[in-house]
C-alpha cells in the first residue's frame, strides 16, 4: 500500500506533479512512514515531490490500484489511499524540485491526464464531493 496527496488549492484546482521515472503526470504519493498516520505520510510525501505545506485530513477520500514498475522489469501491484491536502503555501525550493515538474489543473483535466482509471474516476468525482464547480 501506498498513500498519496490530492493537493487542493481551495478553487478547485488539483496540483499534479511528473513521475521521475516516466514523466506522466502523477498525485505526490509514496510509502507508509513509521511514527506517521497514512494521511501525515502522504503530506509528507506532497512537501518531497511537490513543495506543498498546508492542512490534510486524516480521512481517506479514496483509493486506486496501480501496477509499480521494478528496477528488474516486472511489476508489483499496489493500493494507494489517498487524502485530501488543502494547500496554504508553494515553496520553490523543495527536495525534489530538479526532478519533477508541477502544474495545477481542473479536476476534469487532471482525470485526463491521469493514467490510473480509478484516480480518473476520483478526480472527476471530486468537484461535487468537494462542493466545488467543475
Amino acid at each position: 500500500m501506498q498513500v498519496a496527496a490530492l493537493c487542493l488549492d481551495g478553487k478547485g484546482k488539483i496540483l499534479l506533479v511528473t513521475s521521475r521515472g516516466t514523466g506522466r503526470w502523477i498525485v505526490p504519493k509514496g510509502w507508509p512512514m513509521p511514527g506517521r498516520t497514512l494521511a501525515d505520510a502522504a503530506m509528507q510525501e506532497a512537501w518531497e515531490e511537490a513543495g506543498v505545506r498546508g492542512r490534510v485530513n486524516q480521512s481517506s477520500l479514496g483509493s486506486y490500484h496501480y501496477d509499480k514498475q521494478q528496477d528488474h522489469g516486472f511489476a508489483i501491484p499496489v493500493e494507494v489511499r489517498v487524502f485530501a491536502l488543502e494547500v496554504d503555501e508553494l515553496a520553490d525550493d523543495y527536495p525534489e524540485k530538479d526532478d519533477r515538474k508541477r502544474r495545477w489543473y481542473r479536476p476534469d483535466r487532471a482525470a485526463e491526464l491521469v493514467t490510473e482509471s480509478e484516480l480518473k474516476k476520483l478526480l472527476r468525482a471530486l468537484p461535487a464531493r468537494l462542493g466545488h464547480q467543475a
